[in-house]
């Protein structure tokens, strides 16, 4: 089965397997090997007092990968109906919070999307909205665990003209 368009946006050989190897360089700062591409390797380390601070840290990774695919989806699903949103511009946050464990979780996170056109520029733009966070492979994968909030606002700033889709 070939891989659908919407889902090569993030993993472009859906049906395989997707492999990481890390490599341990020192204490807590590891670099990751994407197994089967030409991805030059990533360095990841944990925020000092434990990790040097040297590369972005698990939690920095999970917002990251959240925040991209949104994104990506976005513009996939804006250029499918012949528009072209200008340089986007997207912010997230992570809210950690303690369990009734007491250990740290990722309990929330927000992600906000600004185009760099207005509203006005573009066409579908209500049929993109509502479609674009369902075809997001790891938005929709952590969602079962984790509260993520999406907002989408034009280059004023303005809020969508409609309710979008989502969780």
């Amino acid at each position: 089965m070939a891989c659908p368009a919407h889902l090569a946006l993030c993993c472009p050989m859906a049906e395989a397997p997707i492999r990481i190897q890390l490599r341990q360089q020192a204490d807590y700062r590891f670099e990751a090997h994407f197994e089967g591409t030409e991805i030059d390797p990533l360095q990841t380390d944990e925020p000092p007092p434990l990790g040097g601070g040297t590369g972005p840290n698990p939690a920095r990774l999970l917002g990251t990968a959240v925040a991209n695919c949104l994104s990506a989806s976005l513009l996939f699903a804006l250029r499918k109906f012949g528009n072209e949103p200008g340089r986007m511009e997207t912010d997230c946050t992570l809210a950690p919070e303690r369990n009734e464990q007491g250990r740290w979780r990722i309990q929330r996170i927000d992600v906000r999307i600004q185009l760099g056109v207005p509203w006005a520029s573009l066409k579908h733009a209500e049929r993109a909205l509502a479609q674009f966070e369902d075809f997001c492979i790891v938005t929709q994968s952590v969602r079962g665990g984790i509260d993520v909030q999406v907002q989408v606002v034009d280059s004023a700033g303005a809020a969508a003209p409609v309710q979008h889709g989502g969780g």
